[in-house]
């Protein structure tokens, strides 16, 4: 049984301090938060004075340190997502950012300024989706492992092994008169986190960028399945810097021996997991195919019986809408996902199977076509999971696809978890979801691919930069220090950034506006075209030549990022 902590709370304030009390029955806790020296005691109610200013909140996400001081992380507001195994699950809704010091009129303009942006990147990371928690149970973790830690780990503070969650989703479903509870759940790795450009490959650790792990948990009768897969990154130092291209090509370092971190993320991985079957989906020519023969040759040197390595390439095997072919790839991995099989725990509690692998599906994002094929891999365990006697959800010759009513709830709930993931990596939805929604390819949902891709386009040229400082910044990469007086929000942009698209947008102006007032005579009018055009082409030429210069890049943590 998981420690448990306090589900509701009153903020209880005064010109010295911040009282969190807790409001459960029988609790007489209050953590007193000195906002002169930012020192933390355990207090009782009694100490609190009455004149303090009352609210009630959710519960407390953490303290930050800005240029102004210290700063309280409240949530605010919570929804109940479900149960997952009898205990409530919560989704933090909305949060309060909240200043120790009663003024900041001791800053400079420039300190003001800076600490206004601290504050923006910190609210745009607490109102990106994907904050979950529960009080008497431990999300963090897979069934398998929470059933095999010892009592000890049980009992650890919440705050020695917390991981943010990505997505949540719980349905209660229902075949053949059984109802039982289906849920997915995936976990973000805090490691190597940031947005998709800026953070790819791994770092000196072994951490993989956008490592994500998905378990898809279901329950019937007490009895209990659980399958997990990975994804994340390929795992070698590898860069995609943007640069106005629409798709800018990977670059494969050079200068370093990328076989120590790789052995590092798969060891890690195979104490975690056991076995490892390694899907690459990108494609195997274009810029991609560097990545692809460089992963076969690295799973190769380093010789690893407990890693096998299948390329599949998503675009070719699936182009002109030929989706059925994604059967293959699942044939070609079936009698290896019955040999790793899935966890499962009767009624009693008595572990009856154990996962012995698990498949780790990348393409360049990891997202789009990861998630189709971690759903499709999903759908055959859970087929096997409710034919299992312990369950005997489905009956012998059932396929889960011909339960109109649960595909349709299944499909949706894998697309949703493809939306979460891609809004916090890419800024969009995913991409192919009208596949994993309805389990064909539509019209419209090439059309909603063209328009995510624009937004992607968007976000990854000119708003990125400023994402991936505020992950830095929420995640304690980049710390501030309190007073700081230069921060590297001031750094000063080259010439050419201003220069260049002030140039080309003159030039095409007057293009148009020879073309509309034509001249004396149409040489004379081709001419002024030619010109103003020309000026027009080569600005726009050294833009995109010197395309690194215009993108919103990091300001705080760089060099971290360009391995």
């Amino acid at each position: 049984k998981m420690a448990s902590a306090y589900e509701s709370f009153n903020l209880r304030t005064t010109p010295e301090k911040f009282y969190i009390e807790a409001c459960d029955d029988g609790s007489v806790d209050v953590l007193a938060i000195d906002r002169v020296s930012t020192e933390m005691t355990l207090t009782v109610r009694r100490d609190v004075p009455a004149t303090a200013e009352t609210r009630p909140i959710c519960g407390l996400m953490g303290t930050v340190r800005l240029v102004a001081g210290m700063y309280l992380v409240i949530i605010t507001k919570k929804q109940k997502v479900g149960d997952l195994l009898g205990h409530a699950v919560w989704k933090a809704l909305d949060f309060d950012v909240l200043s120790y010091k009663k003024t900041i009129l001791h800053l400079t303009d420039n300190q003001m300024q800076d600490n206004k942006s601290f504050l923006t990147m910190i609210n745009s990371v607490l109102h990106t989706d994907g904050f979950y928690f529960a009080t008497d149970y431990d999300l963090t973790h897979t069934l398998q492992r929470l059933a095999n830690t010892s009592p000890e780990f049980q009992e650890m503070s919440l705050l020695e092994r917390v991981t943010p969650c990505v997505f949540i989703t719980m349905k209660s479903s229902c075949i053949n008169g059984k109802i039982f509870e289906w849920s997915i759940i995936s976990r973000r790795s805090c490691f190597r986190a940031g947005v998709r450009y800026y953070v790819r490959g791994i770092d000196s650790e072994g951490h993989a960028a956008n490592y994500v792990e998905t378990e898809q948990i279901v329950q019937f009768n007490s009895a209990k399945a659980s399958f997990v897969q990975t994804r994340g990154s390929i795992p070698f130092y590898w860069s995609q810097r943007p640069n106005l291209k629409y798709k800018p090509k990977p670059q494969i370092n050079k200068t370093v021996n990328h076989l120590d971190g790789f052995q590092r993320h798969f060891d890690s991985q195979i104490i975690l997991y056991g076995r490892q079957v390694i899907l690459n989906l990108i494609n195997q020519k274009g810029s991609e195919k560097p990545l692809e023969l460089a992963f076969d040759k690295m799973v190769t040197s380093l010789g690893n019986g407990m890693i096998k390595y299948i390329a599949f390439d998503f675009h070719k095997e699936c182009s002109r809408m030929r989706w059925h072919r994604l059967q293959i790839l699942l044939d070609m991995v079936a009698e290896m996902q019955d040999d790793f099989g899935y966890f499962l725990v009767d009624a009693d509690g008595k572990v009856l199977l154990n996962q012995e692998g698990t498949f780790r599906s990348n393409c360049m994002d990891c997202l789009d076509r990861t998630n189709v094929i971690q759903s499709l891999l999903a759908r055959r365990s859970l087929q096997s999971q409710l034919l299992v006697r312990k369950m005997g959800v489905l009956h012998k010759g059932q396929q889960i696809e011909d339960q109109a009513d649960f595909e349709k709830v299944y499909k949706n709930a894998w697309a949703d978890n493809a939306d979460a993931c891609a809004k916090q990596y890419a800024g969009t939805g995913a991409l192919k979801t009208d596949f994993t929604r309805t389990g064909k390819r539509t019209q419209w949902g090439l059309l909603m691919d063209g328009w995510n891709s624009m937004i992607r386009y968007y976000k990854n040229n000119f708003s990125d930069g400023f994402r991936q400082d505020s992950i830095d910044l929420f995640l304690g990469n980049y710390a501030v220090e309190e007073a700081d007086w230069a921060t590297p929000l001031r750094d000063p942009k080259d010439w050419k950034f201003l220069t260049l698209p002030i140039i080309m947008v003159v030039a095409f102006s007057m293009c148009i506006i020879c073309l509309l007032m034509a001249g004396d005579t149409w040489t004379e009018t081709l001419a002024y075209v030619l010109f103003w055009g020309m000026a027009s082409v080569v600005t726009g030429g050294l833009i995109l030549f010197n395309g690194r210069d215009f993108v919103d890049a990091p300001k705080l943590v760089q060099k971290e990022k360009l391995d």
